[in-house]
């Protein structure tokens, strides 16, 4: 039997796509979800595959995470609540799914001498920054309980790595887009204007600024950090080279789903934003992971019209079944 890498989350949107690319690149691989936001029809195509191995659990357990890790050799931490907005509602939710999780896993990984782990972290750990691009040597100032908890799950890593030897990278995603994705504004605005295609309600001033990078040039990214990485803790910035407008965004969806004369209600809270803890303004400088030798293929704009396409076909095809 070949090598076996876990991948916790592997039932979610970018865990998934981890998953096809670690079996097309030989790996055996262990998908540990709890299906609170997984869902089976991700890896519905990996079912077949005897080298694939799925784990309905939960890291809240640390029995859990101990079975989990047993004998892998690299494990790529994708588990965690996707839901931002959940952060200033239901603050224990980011705390149990993210921290408490990541830090059972950490021990377990101490326990069996697991070497490499690899962890999604978020754009979100740096707030509201003074100016855009940010890399990544700008403060952790989070302003959700989403983008505190991941800050907080980076250092419990850090303190590992440096106690224990693990040799950890850590990917601060942009805006991932691409098929699979149930949750964001793309899948959001779809999902309303499939309900009423005259109307579309925007939460914010539609202003907000981010970078969107579509997630087959997500997956080369991680691949890359986490073979050329040579730190035992190493940070990365994973986004496009440009930035967009959430009214940008409507602008593209709208186009893929072939609507016109939409009418937009805007729903801003203070200072223009969808929500408490929503950042106005962040874009991630990629020079860093540029380094390495990737950079995206596709530019934002590109990035949201893919997602939107495939977003739209599955809707389209589960809505047949």
């Amino acid at each position: 039997m070949g090598s076996i890498a876990l991948v916790t989350g592997g039932a979610g949107f970018i865990g998934s796509h981890l998953v096809d690319r670690l079996l097309l690149e030989g790996w055996n691989v262990r998908i540990l979800d709890n299906f609170s936001s997984g869902r089976l029809e991700n890896i519905r195509g990996d079912f077949g595959d005897k080298r694939v191995e799925v784990l309905n659990a939960d890291l809240k357990d640390p029995r859990a995470a101990l079975s989990a890790v047993e004998g892998v050799e690299v494990v790529f931490h994708y588990a965690a609540n996707p839901e931002v907005r959940v952060s200033s509602i239901n603050p224990e939710v980011h705390f149990n799914e993210n921290v408490v999780a990541t830090f059972n896993l950490l021990e377990a990984i101490r326990r069996e001498h697991v070497s490499h782990l690899v962890f999604a972290s978020s754009s979100s750990v740096y707030g509201e920054p003074a100016g855009i691009p940010v890399d990544e040597s700008a403060p952790l100032k989070p302003i959700s309980v989403y983008g505190a908890s991941k800050a907080a799950c980076e250092n419990i890593i850090h303190a590992y790595s440096h106690l224990y030897g693990l040799r950890a990278v850590v990917l601060r995603y942009a805006n991932v887009v691409g098929s699979r994705l149930r949750h964001g504004v793309v899948y959001d605005f779809i999902v309303k204007l499939l309900r009423d295609p005259n109307f579309l309600e925007i939460l914010g001033d539609g202003m907000q600024v981010r970078s969107y990078v579509h997630i087959a040039d997500a997956i080369e990214a991680t691949m890359i950090a986490w073979k050329k990485s040579a730190g035992t803790f190493e940070v990365y910035n994973v986004g496009s080279e440009d930035w967009v407008s959430v009214n940008d965004v409507a602008d593209v969806v709208t186009e893929v789903m072939g609507l016109r004369d939409i009418r937009r209600v805007y729903k801003p809270s203070l200072h223009g934003v969808g929500w408490p803890g929503d950042v106005k303004r962040i874009a991630l400088s990629i020079e860093k992971i540029k380094a390495l030798g990737w950079r995206p293929r596709m530019r934002s704009r590109e990035a949201l019209r893919e997602a939107a396409r495939s977003i739209l076909s599955e809707i389209r095809e589960s809505a047949k079944l």
